[in-house]
């Protein structure tokens, strides 16, 4: 009987913002698909014992790395004691983000600052340290979360928008620089995922999100799933020829 090899059988992955939401549903995906994980969040909450549930699950390794994205020490040291650890980094997920939405009127610029210092600047220093490790061991993969609102715009959300949108562009920049290095660099734009997150939103504005969703043409709101299973693809051989592109996850909703 052919055994059949997991999609991420034994690679090492990092995936920052696992403590909730979609961060969490990857990481949890990822050990599904036989990979080690290295879950990040800021604060440990139940990610000791989520994690050792998860490892015994799916029969591999799941560690929790509790460290400020936005510390560049932080994050170096941490990188190099996975690197120190396992000898190696397959794969990076950027997916630790904040958001603040403000009409462009009411936008705080120290909000503003706060959230561009998270979603943007942070991402520019991961793969700036992970791409050096990756080198070492010929090349590897590194997903960045964007969003729906990058690529559509979204009233009320100029500066997350925003945000989302540099990632966008650092994507493909980045893919161009590190392709030499056999280094993949890809995002992805979610749209209206159901979440927490979500369902504290849709408490506070219910009518003007029920209009977003009857835009959906697959006429569903996406889960974590979703876009965890689009990470698993892209973080695998399967996607060894793609590089520098933006895969909507967002049931049709951008076209």
């Amino acid at each position: 009987m052919e055994i059949v090899k997991r999609l991420l059988e034994e690679r090492v992955c990092l995936v920052t913002g696992a403590g909730r939401g979609i961060g969490r549903v990857i990481a949890e995906q990822f050990a599904a698909e036989g990979a080690i994980v290295y879950a990040n969040d800021l604060y440990m909450g139940d990610m000791d014992s989520w994690a050792k549930r998860n490892a015994e699950k799916y029969m591999t390794r799941m560690i929790p790395v509790c460290f400020d994205i936005t510390d560049e020490k932080a994050v170096k040291q941490s990188l190099s004691q996975i690197m120190k650890l396992e000898k190696r980094i397959d794969c990076l997920v950027n997916n630790a983000a904040i958001i603040s939405n403000q009409k462009l009127g009411m936008i705080v610029m120290s909000e503003a600052e706060k959230m561009f210092k998270v979603n943007v600047l942070s991402v520019i220093n991961m793969i700036q340290i992970v791409a050096r490790l990756m080198a070492r061991n010929g090349g590897g993969g590194i997903i960045n979360i964007s969003s729906i609102t990058a690529t559509n715009g979204s009233a009320g959300q100029v500066a997350y928008s925003a945000s989302k949108g540099a990632i966008i562009s650092l994507t493909k920049s980045c893919a161009k620089e590190l392709a030499t290095m056999n280094i993949r660099v890809n995002a992805i734009a979610p749209g209206i995922v159901k979440t927490e997150r979500f369902e504290e939103l849709y408490e506070s504005d219910g009518e003007k999100i029920d209009g977003r969703i009857d835009k959906i043409a697959l006429g569903r709101l996406g889960t974590p799933l979703d876009v965890a299973n689009a990470c698993c693809f892209l973080a695998s051989e399967r996607a060894s020829y793609i590089s520098g592109q933006i895969l909507g996850v967002d049931g049709c909703a951008s076209i």
